[in-house]
């Protein structure tokens, strides 16, 4: 076993022990016999495998190299890996299993699809028995989060360097003390992730409907994945399982304002102090925006707001590659060396310089990097102080919604429970072009309660900390995909700046236009260098010699927002349905 001398015996008894969990008290086996020979011989056992714990980058850049075909290192040192034939995330393959300590609480439908716990154990002791046919393992110990309060310890095993490594990047790494003690009393039992992706599920297992399979036990504190080799899929498990548990934190209880809220969100902190939240999907413009060389950066992706701040649950980001420069995103272009992972990319064979542009492997190609990697990153990635400003970012397809919009209380919980963006090229298997769509809280796919639970305890937060919130889109201008233009990242990155320092939220009221339909108050004026025909839908259709056609996209896609809603209305106040767009 490759891992510190001391922890040695103490990771041996784990891993065989581990398997050990699936037993009933009246099952589980003696220290003899057929039942102690069989528990040997499925369960994870480090005298067979050998077994490589918590290894560091160069040990797993070794391993890599030698074992994982596809596998190089670009010229900025950055471990270059293929996913194999999943890309992306494979969110039709999502099962959580019913059981009675969860099953109360659980947005059961298609985010959410159940599994009996029969086909959840056939599933983990598929992926054991794999993961025991092998030469060796990468075991890897973490935590989700940064607040030592909430934080969540997770254990991954795996069959590939990469994934060893991806992780490492992406959860918090732990001291010393903590990895001694990491199983400890002092500490919850770690949530574990059996990740044996190069292994099909068995399609005729009940509950299966591909090969792939992407399992989460609440109860039993494990998630099994067979039939991916795509890392993404243990970094938005760890979500999955924060975004259930960040809730009944500190307890159940409690008013919405005092418990813990998971967000899938950006978050950066200026000089002064003050922290901007960012909503939205992969494509968004979260990774970009909150990596601001003006502010420090606590984190890209995934935060918990609490009664006393925000902290990140990552320890790292995992960026979008796809035309990357280092003239649009420095920080994140810079965080690409020795250490990163980079996925599915494609490089010149003699000088090893990744043409990020050439998408011919995936439009989703990603990089997972430490968060240190980020020159103003915050670390420990924590702010002891509330959100002064919100921002929900949407990619518009339509190229109706302003760049920015000003959101009353009622219009932003409209707006995050609507969760209206785009999907983008790349980001699930089967989207090769952005397509409009509508996810909850800018996060549907990872949501374990209903979205009105989560965004009752926003509203509340917002409230009780008077903190405003904003609509940007980020998507297109003067028209929709096809027509129009995507709104340029410069214009996007001063609109963002004029929220921080105060330019927006200093103009007069005459300053104002309200958008019809959606009643949605935008500047009409000039901020900072973003022109009025960018700023106002109906001059940037204008602009483009398609006025006419604008009021007809207005309706269109009110009348989409109008029919999703209408799942959620059972469950929201009069003032917030009223708040979103309305056909007459």
């Amino acid at each position: 076993m490759s891992a510190p001398a001391h922890l040695q015996s103490k990771l041996d008894r784990s891993l065989q022990q581990q398997y050990l969990k699936h037993w009933t008290p009246s099952e589980e086996p003696g220290e003899t016999g057929e039942e102690h020979v069989k528990v040997q011989q499925l369960g994870l056992d480090p005298s067979k495998v050998e077994v490589f714990y918590n290894a560091a980058p160069a040990v797993l850049y070794e391993q890599a190299l030698r074992y994982e075909k596809g596998t190089n290192i670009t010229a900025t040192g950055a471990l270059c890996v293929r996913s194999g034939a999943k890309t992306g995330r494979s969110p039709q393959d999502k099962r959580v299993v019913d059981e009675p300590s969860s099953t109360r609480d659980i947005w059961w439908g298609k985010v959410n699809m159940k599994l009996e716990e029969s086909s959840f154990l056939v599933n983990r002791e598929r992926a054991i028995d794999y993961l025991n046919t092998q030469d060796r393992i990468y075991v890897v110990d973490g935590f989700a989060g940064w607040d030592p309060e909430y934080r969540v310890p997770v254990r991954v095993i795996t069959s590939r360097a990469y994934h060893a490594l991806y992780m490492r990047n992406m959860l918090v790494v732990p001291t010393a003390e903590e990895l001694d003690a990491f199983e400890a009393d002092a500490f919850p039992k770690p949530f574990v992730i059996y990740n044996a992706g190069m292994f099909p599920a068995n399609r005729y297992t009940a509950g299966m409907t591909s090969s792939t399979s992407v399992a989460i036990n609440f109860e039993r504190g494990e998630m099994i994945i067979l039939g991916t080799q795509y890392a993404g899929e243990m970094k938005k498990g760890v979500l999955t399982v924060m975004m259930y548990l960040m809730p009944l934190r500190p307890a159940r209880n409690l008013a919405p304002a005092a418990r813990a809220l998971p967000l899938h969100s950006s978050c950066n902190v200026g000089k002064d102090g003050d922290v901007t939240l960012f909503f939205g999907l992969s494509g968004t413009g979260k990774t970009t925006l909150s990596a601001d060389p003006a502010r420090f950066l606590v984190g890209d992706d995934e935060h918990v707001w609490t009664t006393e701040g925000v902290f990140n649950i990552e320890g790292g980001c995992y960026a979008k590659c796809i035309d990357l420069s280092r003239e649009k995103e420095p920080e994140i272009y810079d965080a690409i060396r020795y250490g990163a992972v980079l996925e599915n990319v494609v490089f010149d064979e003699w000088t090893r310089e990744v043409d990020y542009e050439d998408v011919s492997v995936t439009e989703n190609t990603r990089c997972a990097y430490p968060l240190q990697y980020i020159p103003n990153a915050q670390i420990p990635a924590t702010v002891k102080s509330h959100p002064t400003n919100i921002v929900m970012l949407t990619c518009d397809a339509f190229g109706v919604l302003p760049p920015v919009s000003r959101l009353t209380p009622e219009q932003a919980m409209y707006h995050f429970i609507a969760g209206y963006t785009a999907k983008v090229a790349g980001t699930e298997m089967g989207v090769t072009e952005p397509t409009a769509t509508f996810s909850a809280c800018f996060g549907g796919p990872f949501l374990v309660w209903h979205p009105y639970h989560y965004a009752e305890m926003l509203s509340a937060k917002m409230i009780a900390h008077d903190c405003p919130a904003w609509l940007v889109n980020t998507g297109w201008v003067g028209g929709g995909h096809g027509v129009g233009r995507r709104c340029p990242l410069k214009y996007t990155r001063q609109i963002v700046d004029a929220i921080h320092d105060g330019t927006l939220a200093g103009l007069p009221e005459s300053s104002y236009e309200t958008l019809d339909v959606f009643g949605l108050k935008h500047p009409k004026v000039q901020v900072k260098d973003v022109p009025e025909d960018v700023l106002s839908p109906r001059l940037a259709w204008a602009a483009s010699g398609k006025g006419e056609e604008y009021e007809v996209k207005v309706r269109h896609l009110a009348g989409l927002f109008e029919k999703n809603f209408k799942q959620y209305e059972d469950r929201c106040s009069t003032d917030v349905i009223a708040a979103g767009p309305h056909v007459a």
